[in-house]
């Protein structure tokens, strides 16, 4: 009797200490002035130097030259100085897997299974604990938000509430990482991803990660099922398979509940068949034609461009995971070689085309010796090595990105009344877009996440 008091009083003791700790995390400052020797507006290009943020209660109250914030600072404010750097919006990724970390499995494994690179960590991540997946996903979000990513898409791959869950536990502070809108289950028809399950397990398992098709009503139904999980936008895989009856469903039903719908789309029938459905998003596009560029422009569809394996990054990744046979390295150095050709016709097409774009990581890759965020900033070079001008891509992962979420009057710039949400660099992302892959400060709502700048 007496052990279990003591138990009892030490469970009491931690919930004590953690529930101060949740507290003490989820409270900013109340007023914070930021100073910096620059600040850049990615939708103008315009550079305010010096600058100073003035921060209320988590949020931006004032933008300016030090002197004129300044005088309106009241006693016992904090100040953080970070010397000569240069000052930008909190970073967003429109496109993320947080819930996955895929490795790379060996030639001979992934030969033997239809999507052999993908499907097998698919299905170990649906066969594995829920719980284990979701600590999984606390790190994956810690490290992007260390990274500078303060906002994110999560768009499919985290099991029945895997990212509505992390996301509300971030939201009350329990762990670190960004603000999420998260998607819950992704819909698809019957065939993408994986094939050949066991038939007495099949549909127990496809449950765990997706919400079938089969039919307009069925589209709805999926929809209303990710409703109730409380999403904050709805994502839906397009094949061949996939007709537009099914599809408008799926996007009137998400409109009817106030939510976006993101279509992951390839090849040219899929995006058409997203564009004549009036999809808000199209994810990847990669087979996009001029003429469908054209129509999702003229429709205000976003093109949410993922540069996930350009810049030969499926080799960087495997290099260090498997035994490459001279034959696969000298088949993925040509591969390499003709993507950077292609894309970088593909981009300059986006470019000319008027579109509105964001960009997203699409990242649920395991890559050595980086952590998730180092991963996900790799398509900062990747845009510009196919030809995207540095301001382009700052605006793809800050004001279009927040316009593409419908999240403008929150996130994406440093705007009076936006949620105070910074990163800062050393030196000049429009000079060199890699600045961006060495984010020195990072503030989320007035909290400072990280600082590697002189500070006084």
């Amino acid at each position: 009797m007496k052990s279990n008091r003591i138990l009892l009083l030490l469970v009491a003791s931690l919930f004590t200490l953690f529930s101060s700790g949740q507290v003490t995390a989820q409270a900013p400052d109340p007023v914070t002035l930021v100073k910096a020797g620059r600040l850049l507006d990615p939708r103008t290009g315009n550079v305010l130097s010096p600058a100073a943020v003035l921060i209320e209660e988590g949020k931006i109250k004032e933008v300016g030259a030090p002197a004129k914030v300044q005088a309106h600072l009241p006693v016992g404010a904090k100040t953080i100085d970070l010397g000569g750097a240069t000052l930008l919006p909190g970073l967003i990724d429109s496109h993320t897997h947080l819930l996955l970390d895929v490795i790379v499995p060996p030639v001979a494994e992934s030969a033997r299974h239809w999507n052999g690179d993908f499907a097998p960590a698919l299905l170990l991540a649906i066969d594995e604990s829920p719980i284990k997946r979701a600590f999984l996903g606390a790190q994956m979000a810690r490290e992007d938000l260390e990274s500078g990513f303060t906002t994110v898409r999560n768009l499919g791959h985290s099991g029945i509430d895997g990212d509505t869950e992390l996301r509300d536990a971030i939201n009350a502070g329990r762990v670190p990482g960004p603000r999420i809108l998260a998607s819950a289950r992704k819909l698809i028809t019957r065939g993408e991803y994986v094939q050949n399950l066991n038939p007495a397990l099949a549909e127990s398992i496809l449950k765990q990660e997706f919400l079938l098709i089969d039919g307009p009503e069925s589209a709805r139904q999926a929809v209303r099922q990710n409703v109730f999980q409380n999403v904050d936008v709805i994502k839906v895989s397009a094949d061949e398979n996939l007709t537009v009856p099914e599809l408008a469903a799926a996007v009137e039903e998400a409109h009817r509940n106030h939510l976006k719908l993101a279509v992951h789309a390839i090849d040219k029938t899929a995006i058409q068949t997203a564009i004549d459905s009036g999809a808000d998003s199209i994810e990847h596009g990669n087979e996009a034609t001029d003429e469908q560029l054209k129509q999702m422009r003229d429709k205000g569809i976003f093109f949410d461009v993922t540069a996930t394996f350009w810049g030969g990054f499926y080799t960087k990744i495997a290099e260090p995971s498997i035994v490459m046979s001279p034959a696969l390295r000298s088949e993925l150095a040509a591969s390499d070689e003709r993507r950077r050709k292609r894309v970088a016709v593909f981009v300059q097409r986006i470019l000319s085309s008027g579109v509105k774009f964001a960009a997203g990581s699409d990242m649920c890759w395991f890559y050595p010796g980086k952590t998730r965020g180092q991963a996900s900033a790799t398509m900062f070079p990747h845009l510009q090595d196919a030809g995207m001008p540095p301001l382009d891509i700052l605006r793809a992962v800050t004001t279009s990105a927040a316009e593409l979420l419908g999240w403008q009057d929150r996130v994406g710039a440093v705007e009076p009344g936006k949620f105070a949400d910074l990163v800062a660099v050393s030196g000049d992302p429009i000079a060199d877009i890699t600045e961006l892959e060495r984010v020195r400060f990072v503030m989320k709502n007035g909290q400072v996440i990280r600082n590697d700048l002189t500070s006084h």
